[in-house]
């Protein structure tokens, strides 16, 4: 895999990571109800949550690039499609993030459980792996390291891209409910995913 590779992963990551959904409302909901050291036992378990998804995913797919090449190119496409339709809906997007504190009762080992299977239980993000994956690592030569260093790009980029909302939810509540605000941020992550879209699709 090569340097350029893991830079289109971990940007791509990034951006997903910090696009307001189930994750990062869980998150802001355990520093909102209990404060951030709850909301990092949520952020850690999205994080090994996502690390099972992406092992599953490099599992699967270097199976099916031994017989089903074309396939890949075709997940290639699904993928650019998806960051796109990803950026149309949060372009337009003018909803508030809501809290619900029903979310965050107990410790930080179940805030551990729950953050692993929220991530489990949002259907987006093996959609994202099985998109992203094919176009930074040539599948057919994947090894052990290739696959243990994207496993740890995630948990990196992971932690430093959701640790700030832990944070801020666990200060500021009127400032992620402002509609002015989400508007701005929706906005922001729409051109970040426009642009991950168009490098992915000029990638041979």
């Amino acid at each position: 895999m090569t340097l350029s590779g893991f830079i289109a992963y971990s940007t791509a990551l990034a951006v997903a990571a910090i696009i307001p959904g189930p994750q990062i409302v869980a998150i802001v909901a355990h520093a909102l109800k209990s404060g951030y050291r709850r909301a990092l036992w949520a952020t850690a378990g999205m994080v090994v949550g996502d690390a099972l998804y992406l092992i599953s995913v490099l599992a699967g797919l270097a199976y099916i690039a031994e017989t089903f090449s074309v396939l890949l190119i075709a997940i290639k496409w699904v993928g650019v499609a998806y960051l796109f339709w990803l950026a149309f809906r949060f372009w337009t997007a003018r909803e508030r993030l809501h809290v619900n504190d029903e979310d965050v009762d107990g410790e930080g080992r179940s805030a551990f459980v729950s953050g692993v299977l929220v991530t489990i239980g949002n259907p987006k993000s093996i959609l994202f792996y099985i998109s992203i994956v094919p176009t930074v690592l040539n599948i057919e030569d994947v090894t052990f390291w290739d696959g243990a260093t994207l496993v740890f790009i995630t948990a990196v980029v992971l932690s430093a891209a959701q640790f700030p909302f832990a944070i801020a939810g666990a200060r500021a509540r009127r400032s992620f409910q402002s509609p002015s605000t989400m508007r701005l941020f929706n906005r922001g992550a729409a051109v970040g995913l426009g642009g991950a879209a168009v490098s992915i699709a000029v990638r041979n």
